[in-house]
């Protein structure tokens, strides 16, 4: 079912490894084959079998930015450690020379300090791991992402939940809890005032979300955002979730659940950086604003 979407008009893809290796070199050629049928051309379709160090993590993530030919870098997938190559990242490189950077879960480490130091939107999109099995609901949504965004409601087809009703308008933020939470008080926090927040973690126990939210509340990152979306947390309820903030905390912004952000296959592809507005009547979370190499403005 991958006639769903169109060829792409920025089709050449490099696949950089910040995280950890795909252990299955089906699931990557898996993913490899779905990029193909859908009009993507892989620069660098090689099974990547070494896991480059923090220092070659950056190279690797510079040389894919100053490459003309490029025009989307994939994270490989997620897991651990692209966070420690922050230190040797060279954001004014990547400002230089803007391209498209997606992924998600703990590429969350690269994706917001690459926006709040450069202003490019990144993508929180499905990896090269995702794709092995992709529904029609994620391809099409990469696929809008890829292309400016045509459409411009980031919810449209997707389920959620309203537990605080409203509307607000900011700045697209957010992404891997456990992720986020490790930067918090580094020279690569996130700046939450003004901004739209969204959360998704996997495996996580209910008493190590709580610790996670609650060092968020303690450090005051909930003062001044707008709104506030719960993807999914893969072993808990979103309301197990939602429970722990109203207990400590008042939630005078929207707060929702959305069921298809997070390491599920329905999965939205969201831009970090992009001016959004959430609004729980309309049932619509509406892009207004967003900087976007050959996309729409």
């Amino acid at each position: 079912m991958l006639d769903i979407v169109e060829i792409p008009p920025l089709n050449n893809v490099f696949i950089v490894t910040p995280s950890r290796l795909i252990k299955k070199k089906r699931d990557f050629t898996d993913g490899i084959k779905h990029l193909t049928k859908l009009g993507f051309n892989i620069i660098n379709p090689q099974f990547p079998q070494a896991l480059p160090s923090p220092q070659e993590k950056a190279t690797q993530i510079h040389a894919a930015f100053e490459d003309p030919g490029v025009d989307i870098i994939l994270a490989l997938r997620g897991g651990y450690s692209a966070m420690k190559s922050l230190p040797y990242i060279d954001f004014e490189l990547i400002k230089r020379h803007p391209k498209i950077i997606a992924g998600f879960s703990d590429l969350s480490a690269w994706l917001n300090p690459i926006f709040e130091r450069t202003g490019l939107v990144t993508l929180h999109a499905p990896m090269v791991i995702n794709l092995g099995t992709p529904t029609p609901f994620a391809l099409k949504s990469l696929v809008n992402a890829v292309k400016g965004y045509p459409e411009k409601n980031l919810l449209k087809g997707a389920r959620f939940k309203v537990y605080t009703p409203g509307s607000a308008t900011g700045i697209l933020k957010g992404g891997n809890l456990i992720t986020l939470t490790a930067l918090i008080n580094t020279d690569w926090d996130i700046d939450t005032k003004g901004s739209i927040l969204f959360f998704e973690d996997v495996d996580e126990k209910l008493h190590e979300v709580d610790r996670y939210l609650t060092q968020w509340i303690l450090a005051g990152k909930f003062k001044g955002i707008k709104a506030l979306i719960l993807g999914d947390f893969r072993g808990i309820r979103s309301k197990q979730v939602y429970d722990i903030l109203a207990s400590q905390m008042e939630l005078d912004f929207p707060v929702i659940h959305c069921p298809y952000i997070g390491h599920v296959a329905n999965k939205i592809t969201l831009p970090i950086g992009a001016e959004v507005e959430l609004n729980t009547d309309c049932k619509q979370l509406v892009i207004k604003k967003m900087s976007f190499p050959g996309g729409n403005p």
